[in-house]
């Protein structure tokens, strides 16, 4: 990354700080660069070799954010709309920055891990078809599941329309009703369509993996935290 403004720096790096606000803190003398008091807005730095400081606060710079998100039911995977409310607004105010977006997307009542980074390039990546990267699904169905079901899921299921699904993994729990699902698509309501294809139907569902990252079993519905280095590493090696 070469050289920018340091008022825009402060604001990129931290969301609830705008370019005024970063402004007015240089002109205070609260900005440090490499130790200096930085009183311009208009510095250029290099966000990548310079040390800048908020007072005794460090501010780190980071070319993209990668946030796991617990996706409750009743949220749509979407920046903005004008009726239900968004995985956008579960983001707490220190994670907010501009350029966010879900990469993929979850229907309104489905749980689980959805991806929100400002990383364009991998979301393109995760999200083509060319790539197949896998997902995990959580699966509990109205009525068991009979052994012959992962077959036809391997076979790849043929949806209501005609269209033929590709071969899907499936495991099927010591409850018959539960199980888990791994696609490397993603049609509409393609679970839900796959297991009426074979006659059954979808209670409840949540997704618990995306490539190889699972989805933090500590984070409770709505709970979000930014990926490891290592599962940064995961998605962007699948």
């Amino acid at each position: 990354m070469g050289l920018i403004r340091l008022d825009k720096f402060l604001s990129g790096q931290m969301p609830q700080v705008s370019r005024s606000d970063a402004a007015r803190l240089c002109k205070k003398g609260e900005i440090k660069v490499n130790g200096v008091k930085a009183l311009s807005p208009a510095l250029k730095i290099d966000p990548a070799a310079d040390s800048v400081e908020w007072g005794d606060r460090k501010i780190l710079y980071k070319k993209h954010l990668y946030i796991m998100l617990n996706k409750p039911a009743g949220v749509v995977c979407a920046t903005r709309d004008g009726i239900s409310k968004t995985v956008m607004e579960l983001l707490p105010q220190h994670l907010r920055r501009q350029g966010l977006f879900p990469a993929g997307r979850l229907d309104k009542d489905t749980e689980g891990f959805v991806l929100i980074t400002d990383d364009g390039e991998l979301a393109h990546r995760m999200l083509s078809p060319k790539s197949h990267v896998p997902k995990t699904y959580f699966v509990r169905l109205e009525k068991e599941l009979e052994n012959d079901v992962k077959d036809a899921f391997l076979g790849g299921v043929t949806l209501e329309d005609g269209t033929v699904c590709k071969p899907a993994e499936l495991e099927i729990y010591d409850k018959k009703n539960e199980c888990t699902v791994v696609l490397t698509q993603g049609m509409y309501h393609q679970i839900k369509r796959m297991f009426e294809a074979v006659g059954n139907r979808v209670v409840y569902l949540k997704r618990i993996k995306i490539g190889g990252v699972w989805l933090d079993k500590s984070l409770p519905e709505g709970g979000v935290r930014e990926l490891g280095n290592d599962e940064i590493q995961s998605l962007i090696l699948t």
